[in-house]
């Protein structure tokens, strides 16, 4: 059942006349999205309840401390500026002509109480930060932490990180109020969400009165709704339909990011459990296929844990297994899978080399990477019985239930490798679906945690690169070359390579 979410007046969460006029005659724009659904744990816009700070910065309701650039390196948005002790304590001052959409001065005592109330509820956000107290002061906040943490900024610009009037904010129904250029009206979780010109925005006029998201998971759906002109712009728009909109009527904004499709490996799986599967699996993977055939070339394979080029730590720096068939045949000969029965599936001591594979629909190249990887695997003698299942998350609770769990993974969103490491690679970490554990690799990340240095935080992230891929615990396969559609009558609807920042102020329609 859909779970209807919905803003009143009696709730203190208020439209303006002038805003509620523009419902009827204002400039509107539909944007359709593959995403915004309880498939992706985005359910609401409250950026403290696990991943929902995705639609919640990413629709321009919320806005974060910092911002990322396009090379992902900080620069100051809701703060002016930031500096470190060079130990525990951080100091952040503030912008000071800031209001959130409530009317509420954006001072250091809000966002005290924002970030108060994240570190209460959230399941990563204390863990990445490490804030052991906070200090007001008009508008300069003070951060101690438990530790050092050369990264808090860093992880201060997710989208948990977007600051919100508490006060103003109905939590129950998973609607944030913040400091962006709109302002949540209605919302119904995997059907819609109707957001409003925030008129008081410190940044600029907004050009749009009325703007819609519509939850389209289905890529057929949503290029009928693209080319229908149901909706004005589109989000995780399938490959093939992309020739459907190689025209003068549309146009595309296209840039690489760090989302990788990958497969973890279940080390509680017998099968998994035996290195030479998880090699031979690693070898047996046609990257290139998979991006060039399947993909259509709007990807790149991949190699580490960050695409190639990316900063100093990216997946040029470590080797990993190239597709290699023979060699993987023959490591899987050795280890004693052979097909003695000449069904073309390797066996041994009674059991057939079959790898049950796990994935999604809602993330369109998912379903393609199960195909590529099914038939690239057979090649070498393994069978990949395929469970792609929007229910995945009742699967991944049942480790007896798959042996590879292929997902889509921003690995680092905010341009520094500590959050995939963390995340991914820790024992009991939200993203470490596969029970991955490796007391060197343990070792590492906390090094990384603590260290200022940037050239030895690279250097410590092609070591952890390089210890995770010699165990075949993980198996990068591409990364997304992201591409948003749009109407030719659409301007600034534009691609960031971190992911974010879909809806601006700047975002208009003719």
């Amino acid at each position: 059942m859909k779970k209807v979410l919905s803003m009143s007046l009696a709730l203190g969460l208020m439209v303006s006349l002038s805003a509620q006029a523009a419902f009827a005659d204002g400039k509107k724009m539909v944007i359709g999205d593959t995403t915004f659904n309880a498939e992706n744990w985005e359910e609401t816009v409250d950026p403290h309840r696990t991943y929902n700070g995705w639609p919640c910065i990413r629709y321009g309701i919320g806005e974060t401390l910092v911002h990322y650039t396009d090379t992902m390196e900080l620069e100051p948005w809701l703060a002016e500026s930031w500096e470190n002790d060079g130990n525990l304590t951080w100091t952040i001052t503030l912008r000071d002509d800031v209001t959130f959409s409530s009317g509420r001065k954006m001072d250091a005592e809000a966002v005290k109480q924002c970030f108060e109330h994240l570190l209460e509820v959230h399941d990563r956000a204390p863990g990445d930060t490490k804030i052991a107290s906070i200090e007001a002061d008009g508008q300069v906040l003070t951060i101690t932490t438990t530790e050092p943490n050369p990264a808090l900024m860093n992880y201060l610009g997710d989208p948990y990180g977007c600051i919100i009037d508490v006060d103003a904010s109905d939590f129950d129904a998973g609607i944030a109020v913040g400091t962006g250029p709109y302002v949540v009206v209605d919302m119904v979780t995997d059907d819609h969400l109707t957001l409003t010109k925030n008129a008081d925005y410190w940044n600029g006029d907004p050009k749009l009165d009325e703007l819609t998201i519509r939850t389209l998971s289905n890529g057929d759906t949503l290029s009928a709704a693209l080319q229908a002109g149901d909706i004005d712009a589109a989000y995780g728009m399938a490959y093939e339909a992309y020739p459907n909109f190689e025209n003068e009527a549309y146009q595309f904004s296209s840039i690489q990011t760090s989302r990788a499709f990958f497969g973890s490996m279940n080390m509680t799986s017998p099968i998994i459990q035996d290195p030479a599967v998880r090699k031979a699996v690693a070898m047996g993977i046609n990257k290139e296929g998979f991006v060039n055939a399947l993909l259509e070339g709007h990807g790149v394979p991949g190699h580490g844990a960050f695409p190639d080029g990316f900063s100093t730590f990216g997946g040029e720096n470590i080797t990993t297994e190239s597709y290699d068939p023979e060699g993987a045949k023959a490591i899987l000969e050795e280890a004693g899978w052979v097909d003695s029965d000449g069904d073309g599936i390797r066996e041994k001591d009674g059991e057939k080399l079959v790898i049950r594979w796990l994935t999604y629909p809602s993330r369109q190249e998912l379903p393609l990477l199960a195909e590529s990887a099914q038939a690239s695997l057979k090649e070498i003698g393994v069978e990949v019985d395929i469970n792609c299942t929007a229910n995945r998350r009742e699967f991944l609770a049942d480790m007896n239930s798959w042996d590879i769990y292929a997902s889509a993974l921003v690995t680092a969103p905010s341009g520094d490798p500590q959050y995939f490491f963390t995340t991914s690679c820790l024992p009991g970490m939200s993203y470490n679906f596969g029970a991955y554990e490796n007391e060197h690799v343990n070792e590492l990340i906390e090094k990384l945690s603590t260290e200022f240095d940037p050239a030895e935080r690279s250097r410590i992230a092609i070591e952890l690169q390089q210890t995770i891929l010699d165990d075949n615990a993980y198996v990068f396969c591409s990364f997304l070359q992201m591409n948003m559609i749009s109407k030719a009558n659409v301007s600034n609807w534009t691609a960031h390579a971190c992911d974010y920042y879909e809806v601006t102020a700047d975002l208009d329609i003719n």
